[in-house]
């Protein structure tokens, strides 16, 4: 029980310091970048690179902060487990994967930390060791590979340039053909990394892990890799990339808010809300504007791991069960969580003057100033809808109403380490919005719209209030509405059939062709016309010489005449 309070504390107090160097750095606009030679072999210079900027140290300084109060938390969620040491462990080798990553300006020690969070999500995503999560990690981990191999990639191009540093040409080599194609591919490793369509499948089912790694992974660390990877690469991207990962990105904020209306499982909820959101930075981010994508990195990565760590507190009391049709009254049994749950939901919202409110707020405004088409423009404000109907859902299924869980409960809170965990968070979730707005923009974005176009943001959040509360109104019948629209339904809650896509439709036509090849092929037509049939005449014409060879002295003799006669007739 020990290791959890001393790496909590460790992670906090480096936190602490990390944060105080990025102000600094930042109000004397300084960057470090330290080399420190590993290897020098005949004139080759092997050197590891590390980047200390304000973005850099904000950023560990986050993902540090939080993860101190997720291992605190862990304490009493992962208590009774005999293998508790081993996932504390597992948690810090995340962490420090992504801390590698983080301050990597060289390709080659990003593969490092970016393969490190693979490899240790697939570890932490089969913890339990169950079926159903070892086809999550399995899903995973091959969706991420695609990702892998597009940073390969680009590393073998990167070698054109002479070094892999790239962070030191980023600026020069914006027009040039081969960065444009390594651009290509760095956002390719993104999108699967940071679960965009066509590879958003593996991110609701990595939920199978347990709940404070699922709060680390969905707020400051494995999704957000792909999307600090592009703020890194901003500068080289071409128009019409941005406009085609413009458009995948605003698909995949619609498709995860449409999804999470239909969903009944607590954190799959929670992670497709992590999907909508994620699509909210990624299209920023091919805006242009990547320091708000960043601002609502860190604004995101606060409120969404302490909207897990609730969702953990409500399942660990609830006995292991995740359904919110099950839930119901909470507020009664659980009032200091459920409050956390509400703030946390209201600044998902972007309710004003909350943390979400300020980052979520800025974006769709910029987006609003841009001369974009229709499509765009509807997607950005139907997701911000959607969220708040999702949100409010939730809120109403398992907050209020009628109590639907069984008579012997142990609905409860105790003032243990999972309440003080997630109070550590609750104030930064409130107040962090406008501290960063004031550290990071030196001079505030000043946004000039039309009353209508400014206050529709908000016209939007009660608009999805509204739809929420009048969806999640349901009566117990026979008749139930949402039966008659089933193919419907399950087609928008499946997140566009793709996890049916990318499993069974990637598996099935190779099973398939592999089976008609074997029964066709290797133990078909082509068996018996070629080596069944080779053999079966060998044997026959070697049974037919041994038949020969054993049997009476004029046979022999026959044989000379016949060879005899044979010879003179031909020669």
């Amino acid at each position: 029980m020990m290791i959890c309070k001393i790496y909590s504390g460790l992670f906090g107090f480096i936190s602490f310091i990390l944060f105080i160097f990025s102000v600094k750095f930042m109000v004397q606009d300084f960057s470090l970048i330290i080399e420190y030679s590993l290897i020098y072999l005949n004139s080759t210079n092997i050197i590891m690179t590390i980047l200390f900027d304000w973005m850099s140290l904000l950023f560990m300084s986050f993902v540090l902060f939080i993860s101190s109060m997720v291992v605190y938390y862990s304490e009493e969620y992962m208590e009774g487990d005999l293998n508790l040491n081993r996932f504390i462990l597992l948690v810090v080798m995340f962490v420090l994967s992504m801390m590698l990553l983080i301050i990597s300006p060289n390709l080659i020690s990003i593969l490092l930390g970016w393969d490190g969070l693979g490899l240790v999500s697939y570890c932490l995503v089969i913890y339990y060791q169950n079926v159903k999560s070892y086809n999550a990690g399995m899903l995973t981990a091959l969706s991420n590979r695609i990702g892998d191999v597009a940073l390969l990639m680009s590393i073998a191009w990167m070698l054109n340039f002479g070094s892999w540093s790239f962070y030191f040409y980023l600026s020069f080599l914006k027009s040039d053909k081969i960065m444009e194609l390594i651009s290509l591919l760095v956002v390719l490793a993104a999108m699967t990394k940071s679960a965009q369509i066509p590879f958003s499948s593996w991110l609701p089912a990595a939920m199978a892990a347990p709940t404070p790694v699922s709060s680390l992974v969905h707020s400051s660390t494995l999704v957000t890799a792909g999307v600090y990877l592009l703020i890194r690469f901003n500068l080289v991207f071409s128009d019409s990339l941005k406009m085609v990962f413009l458009l995948i990105a605003s698909l995949t904020m619609f498709m995860s808010g449409l999804g999470a209306n239909f969903e009944f499982d607590l954190k799959k909820i929670i992670a497709l809300s992590t999907l909508s959101q994620l699509g909210l930075m990624m299209s920023i981010l091919a805006l242009g504007s990547y320091e708000l994508a960043f601002f609502h990195l860190l604004t995101h990565a606060l409120f969404k791991a302490l909207l897990f760590m609730c969702a953990g507190a409500i399942i660990h009391s609830m006995n292991n069960c995740q359904d919110i049709r099950y839930m119901g009254n909470l507020i009664n049994q659980m009032p200091l969580v459920c409050s956390f749950f509400n703030i946390c939901n209201f600044s998902l919202c972007g309710l004003p003057f909350l943390s979400g409110f300020y980052s979520k707020d800025l974006i769709v405004e910029m987006m609003t100033m841009n001369n974009l088409n229709l499509l765009i423009y509807l997607l950005f404000y139907i997701s911000i809808g959607l969220t708040v109907c999702y949100s409010f859902r939730l809120s109403y299924y398992s907050l209020s109403g009628s109590m639907n869980y069984i008579s012997l409960n142990c609905l409860m809170e105790n003032k243990g380490y999972m309440i003080y965990g997630m109070s550590g968070l609750i104030f930064l979730v409130v107040f962090s919005g406008s501290l960063l707005s004031w550290l990071i923009f030196p001079s505030p974005y000043f946004i000039c719209l039309p009353l209508f176009l400014k206050l529709m943001t908000l016209f939007m959040v009660f608009l999805g209030m509204f739809i929420g509360y009048e969806l999640a109104k349901f009566k117990i019948n026979y008749n139930l509405k949402s039966l008659q629209f089933l193919t419907l339904s399950s087609f928008l809650a499946m997140m566009w059939n793709m996890p049916v896509i990318s499993t069974f439709g990637i598996n099935f036509y190779p099973v398939f062709l592999g089976n008609l090849y074997s029964k066709v092929f290797d133990q078909g037509w082509m068996e018996y016309y070629g080596g069944q049939q080779l053999k079966l005449n060998l044997s026959f014409f070697s049974k037919f010489l041994q038949f020969l060879s054993i049997n009476h002295l004029k046979i022999y003799f026959m044989m000379m005449v016949i060879w005899l006669g044979f010879l003179l007739i031909f020669f």
